[in-house]
């Protein structure tokens, strides 16, 4: 049973929608704070400090991945987009601004719930246990703590899934990791999730982290962490 004091932001304009959600969440042992509205949703989330943002693609005047953008840029607080359409661009989009999972209407409530508990259970605690964490590969340094990632002297921003997924292959140096593995570890499922996930996120660090990037693909199994390149030494040096 959740803890009652954990709060679910849910930001919905359809009232039936958010009433059943609402009311499955409560069940479920959360308390329940809901907007109608993007301005509304980033009222609240600024407010309440919910420990996770249920949030719809469609809003009445901000959407879904404006809203998104907008509270990344102060939090990683988790948040689960939902969006009406089955197109694999809204769902990468939402991923790409930094949602950290989707669900495509119709949906059963049950499976929002176990998607949420899911998230939470692996939003939190690692972070708290290698808070004081530091990985270097090669011109890399992951650094948990601050949770900051550097290319030698730049920093590169990171969306909180995509940190956690890079620190994931890190700390598993040695070992390919399928697809499923990774969502389980990274994105908590115990289920057969959308593979897709994992491999938008890859392709969004490869691009981010650029010549620096360490994740190779094993082709037809998953992904692994290539070795670390010696620093390039001085010529002049020698």
């Amino acid at each position: 049973m959740a803890s009652p004091i954990t709060t679910i932001l849910v930001v919905e304009d359809e009232n039936s929608i958010a009433s059943f959600v609402s009311l499955y969440l409560k069940n479920a042992g959360y308390a329940v704070k809901t907007a109608s509205n993007g301005k509304d949703a980033l009222a609240l989330a600024a407010a309440e400090k919910p420990a996770l943002i249920v949030l719809d693609l469609m809003l009445p005047d901000i959407d879904g991945i404006e809203v998104c953008k907008r509270i990344r840029q102060s939090s990683d607080v988790p948040v689960l987009m939902l969006t009406a359409r089955d197109e694999d661009i809204d769902k990468i989009i939402g991923l790409e601004v930094g949602a950290d999972d989707y669900l495509t209407k119709p949906f059963n409530p049950r499976e929002l719930v176990a998607r949420i508990k899911s998230i939470l259970r692996r939003a939190a605690p690692e972070r708290h246990a290698r808070e004081s964490e530091v990985i270097v590969h090669g011109d890399l340094r992951v650094d948990a703590g601050r949770h900051e990632v550097h290319v030698g002297d730049e920093e590169i921003q990171l969306a909180p899934k995509e940190f956690d997924l890079l620190w994931e292959l890190l700390d598993h140096r040695g070992l390919v990791l399928t697809r499923d593995q990774l969502l389980e570890r990274v994105w908590g499922y115990t289920f057969a999730g959308d593979t897709r996930t994992v491999d938008v996120h890859v392709r969004q660090l490869r691009r981010k982290l650029g010549d620096a990037s360490p994740i190779v693909t094993v082709w037809g199994v998953g992904y692994k962490v290539s070795p670390a390149r010696e620093p390039q030494k001085d010529p002049a040096a020698a």
